[in-house]
């Protein structure tokens, strides 16, 4: 080998460096984000048309739901912002349009619909949705008739909700004016609509608020009115916030929505039904001509009534006058004879009863002698006298008996009083001055005084120390003695 040569030393199996790639790797985030903004370009605006499943309303006021065919199904949500001002309440089952755009959930690696309108597919649609709702509230006894207020007879202000430039208010004031002229009030608002419902709701609460001496009187009736349409336009009153509203009103509501053949919601929970507006302002108000003629109806009857019982009551006395003498002094000397009878035999039958109680009395008299008291009197004499007699050696001794024990019961009681100097002595008292004797009445932080022979100082009690040892019960008191039978105790 040439000096030129070069020796190559190292691990003969060592791999030849890795070619360069011009497709680098993505994380998962990256291709999710990615996918997600392409859906989002490229699906920015969609309509869909499907079947509502899985309605879940969330706590935070999200709706999340799936819509779906026959074939497929995608999931979609609707944020909280746009929930109240959707055409229709998500329902499963319902069959809807909805519009927004397409948009992926990364966390999933799924794609899903964002919704910012909905409305129904179609009336039948709309009137499943209603008989849903329907059974909804008829299960929770707001269609019960017991429940319904009754209609006033004579209203002195009626109320009227409904749009104050159609024709409807119109055919209100003109029938109410030519029936029962009254006091009037409108509360305008649309009846059409997305926010028909919400000033709607807010006028019957609004009436409801009034008070009787208020600067607007409160109306004694509602009439919630409005003319014909479709379904779509009259759908608003199928709403179930108004329908809750009216039946929780405590003021009666007539409602006259539509014509006769069209039906909503709040017919079933008003208080009374009308079939059109003309028809609610005829039962909202009496007719003042027909209440003035039955008025004139009841005085003529009333003044043939009392002429024929005036006539029936003249009859009758003539009959009973013809019965009677012809003079009234006839009528009354039979008992004017009578009275004379009576008050001759009077004084001598005065005179007979006197006689006849001063005989009993002298009798009674002639019994009665000092004799029979003077015998009474003696024998109670000799009944006390031999009691006196029996108890003269006894009382001596037991009152000396009670001296004694009257004697020791004061040196006691001196015994007690502390200005009597007695060294280590003094009477524990309550602060109102009551005298405390046992250990047990004392509670810790109580407030007493001590009073001795030279004067009284305050105190607490700590609460230490033993307990205090068990008062003894009191022996007890000795039985009377039952004196021999026969024999009387003055004591």
């Amino acid at each position: 080998m040439s000096d030129d040569s070069y020796v190559f030393e190292g691990p003969a199996d060592e791999p030849p460096p890795p070619a360069r790639d011009n497709n680098p790797p993505q994380t998962v985030s990256e291709l999710s984000f990615a996918l997600k903004r392409t859906l989002e370009d490229r699906f920015g605006h969609v309509r869909l048309r499907g079947e509502i499943s899985k309605v879940n309303h969330h706590a935070s006021g999200h709706v999340y739901l799936t819509l779906k065919d026959d074939k497929a199904a995608i999931d979609g949500v609707i944020w909280k912002g746009s929930v109240r001002g959707l055409g229709v309440r998500p329902e499963s089952g319902l069959e809807v349009i909805v519009t927004g755009k397409i948009t992926s959930y990364p966390a999933r690696s799924s794609y899903q619909i964002v919704i910012e309108t909905m409305e129904a597919a179609g009336a039948g649609a709309l009137l499943a949705q209603l008989e849903r709702l329907k059974a909804k509230l008829a299960g929770e006894g707001l269609f019960e008739p017991g429940r319904k207020k009754p209609i006033p007879t004579f209203p002195a202000v009626v109320g009227v909700i409904t749009s104050p430039t159609g024709a409807v208010i119109r055919d209100i004031l003109h029938r109410i004016a030519e029936r029962w002229p009254c006091r009037v009030i409108v509360w305008p608002v649309v009846v059409q609509g997305d926010a028909a419902c919400g000033q709607v709701s807010a006028a019957i609460r609004g009436f409801d608020a009034m008070t009787r001496d208020g600067p607007v009187p409160r109306p004694d009736i509602l009439i919630v009115a409005r003319g014909g349409g479709s379904v779509e336009d009259l759908w608003c009153f199928n709403d179930e916030g108004l329908a809750r509203t009216v039946a929780a009103a405590s003021i009666p509501i007539i409602s006259a929505v539509g014509h006769e053949t069209d039906t909503t919601l709040i017919d079933f929970v008003s208080d009374r039904r009308a079939p059109t507006p003309t028809g609610a302002a005829e039962i909202a108000t009496p007719v003042l001509a027909d209440l003035r003629y039955a008025v004139a109806d009841l005085d003529r009857r009333l003044a043939r009534a009392g002429g024929r019982i005036l006539e029936d009551r003249r009859t009758r006395l003539r009959a009973a006058a013809r019965g009677l003498p012809a003079r009234p002094e006839d009528v009354l000397a039979l008992p004017q004879q009578r009275l004379d009878h009576a008050g001759s035999r009077l004084a001598s039958g005065l005179t007979k009863n006197l006689a006849l109680h001063e005989r009993k009395l002298v009798g009674v008299t002639g019994r009665l002698s000092p004799a029979l008291l003077d015998r009474a009197m003696e024998r109670r004499r000799d009944r006390l006298n031999a009691v006196a007699a029996r108890y003269a050696p006894v009382l001596p001794r037991r009152l000396e008996r009670d001296e004694a024990r009257l004697a020791a019961l004061a040196r006691a009681l001196s015994g007690l009083n502390p200005k009597t100097p007695k060294p280590g002595f003094a009477r524990v008292e309550s602060e109102d001055g009551v005298m405390i004797a046992a250990a047990a009445a004392l509670h810790e932080g109580q407030a007493v005084r001590l009073v001795f022979a030279d004067g009284s100082k305050g105190a607490h009690i700590d609460g230490d120390g033993a307990s205090p040892p068990a008062r003894p019960k009191p022996a007890p008191a000795p039985k009377p003695r039952t004196p021999p039978p026969g024999q009387g105790d003055l004591f």
